[in-house]
């Protein structure tokens, strides 16, 4: 296999869900994608005195991906560039690339079934219908993996316009907030654990 391991075996890896193309940039399902650009741009300007670098973005494995360090422990940020439906093969071969332990990885993507606004935080589950989940758990044989939710309100019509929509205005608002206090999480989650996290951030 072409992705083999380059960096520490205690790195965690955060892939963020989506499509990529301008057409699909402000759309409901790429919310995963705005929280891992989002978390970029925050480690691009964090002060030197803080205990962050950051390298650039690069093309690894069908993802996009950017290696860093946050409170003095590696990070692999990544964006699979395959499309929501096969996002779970990008997803294995950096698992094997960068030799990560299932509890080290944590998939962040839109559900359909929580509010907007919401965030849902778990060490395992289902994948509740949505298709970059589905590709994902199938390609890695199982379910138990950390997932961060983020609620992107029930569909209105048919789910797939409805997911490849863009928020409305209002939304929009809250979502910006929304995916704060998603990278609030993801720093929890690093420092202190998922059930800190858990218990911190699982609502509104």
């Amino acid at each position: 296999m072409l992705c083999k391991n380059t960096i520490d075996i205690h790195s965690k890896l955060i892939v963020g869900l989506g499509n990529p193309g301008l057409r699909y940039e402000k759309t409901k399902h790429n919310i995963g994608f705005r929280v891992i650009d989002t978390l970029y741009e925050k480690l691009q300007t964090t002060n030197a005195t803080d205990s962050s670098t950051t390298k650039r973005i690069t093309s690894v494995c069908n993802s996009l991906v950017i290696q860093t360090e946050l409170h003095g422990s590696p990070i692999v940020l990544a964006k699979p560039m395959t499309y929501m439906n096969n996002s779970g093969s990008a997803v294995a071969a950096l698992i094997n690339r960068y030799d990560i332990t299932l509890t080290d990885l944590c998939i962040i993507y839109d559900d359909v079934h929580l509010d907007i606004g919401m965030i849902r935080i778990r060490r395992k589950g289902s994948d509740g219908g949505q298709k970059g989940m589905q590709s994902i758990i199938r390609h890695l044989g199982t379910s138990e993996f950390p997932r961060l939710r983020i609620g992107i309100g029930e569909p209105v019509g048919d789910i797939t316009d409805y997911v490849l929509s863009e928020f409305s205005k209002s939304e929009e608002i809250e979502i910006e907030q929304t995916i704060e206090r998603t990278i609030d999480a993801v720093d929890t989650i690093l420092q202190d654990g998922i059930l800190t996290a858990m218990n911190r951030f699982n609502g509104r």
